[in-house]
């Protein structure tokens, strides 16, 4: 996954009736996670892209995430725990916050008074998050326990935070999978949609079917049949989905976008 700007023509690529729905938790989406949940649990959401909630004002957008303001100074995000989560599920939050520790400069610190902040929730209603900083309490949920069986789910939601959307967005996209919109379940062609080029970033990393921000071959099916299929046969391609660890990657684009002088390592890397 990868930065894109929030100027990228969403705006234009989806009516405001369609886009007025991503902008508030989605009631209907609990019920799902249980009764699908060998898929990955953010891609199960009613959610721009499973997982994505949109700002008020979103279609209007003129800046982007590449925008310094809608980064974390310093690569510092203040975070409280308003959730009612178990030890476990606490367990995986904080091995996540590690991984970032580890791997990156990134620092997720406990609030103290800033204002600027995110607020770790677990309601009922999914896995969400805004993307990049907006300013305030902006919420990053991680429904309990299926938003925690795995560390690359709060990996993924956190990488969102930090400013990054969807690896099978990318523009040069259909050079790496092929997306079988046979498959997909009606109303969810839009998170397939590709980002134009010009308008976001990889950092110089190339496509990557291991990224924590790519979704399974199944995401979106409306019949079990896959809906991504790999082009290329390599050993990345074969973890599309994983949710275990950063790729390496991930660790490169959030260390250049943060400035960091980290070195990532060429395998998964699990907390």
């Amino acid at each position: 996954m990868f930065v894109v700007l929030l100027c990228i023509s969403l705006g234009h690529a989806l009516p405001s009736r369609d886009m007025e729905k991503f902008r508030n938790p989605d009631v209907e989406t609990a019920g799902a996670y249980r009764e699908k949940s060998q898929q990955n649990p953010e891609e199960l959401g009613n959610y721009f892209e499973g997982d994505i909630l949109l700002p008020m004002g979103f279609k209007n957008a003129r800046n982007g995430i590449i925008a310094l303001t809608s980064r974390w100074p310093g690569g510092v995000v203040p975070y409280d725990i308003d959730g009612d989560f178990t030890t476990h599920d606490l367990d995986k939050l904080n091995s996540a916050i590690k991984a970032y520790h580890k791997y990156t400069c990134v620092r997720f610190r406990p609030r103290i008074a800033e204002e600027d902040y995110i607020a770790f929730t677990s309601k009922t209603l999914g896995c969400y998050s805004y993307v990049g900083r907006l300013g305030g309490r902006q919420e990053l949920n991680l429904q309990s326990p299926d938003c925690l069986k795995k560390v690359g789910v709060p990996l993924h939601e956190m990488m969102h935070v930090l400013g990054f959307f969807h690896e099978q967005n990318r523009p040069e996209r259909n050079s790496y999978v092929q997306v079988i919109s046979d498959n997909i379940k009606p109303g969810n062609m839009q998170n397939f949609a590709l980002y134009k080029p010009g308008i976001l970033t990889g950092f110089g990393v190339k496509y990557d079917y291991s990224s924590v921000m790519h979704y399974s071959a199944t995401s979106f099916t409306k019949n079990g049949e896959p809906t991504i299929v790999a082009l290329h046969d390599t050993p990345e391609s074969k973890l599309m989905g994983q949710r275990e660890g950063f790729a390496a990657g991930d660790m490169r684009k959030i260390n250049a976008m943060y400035k960091c002088k980290v070195r990532a390592t060429s395998k998964i890397r699990r907390p």
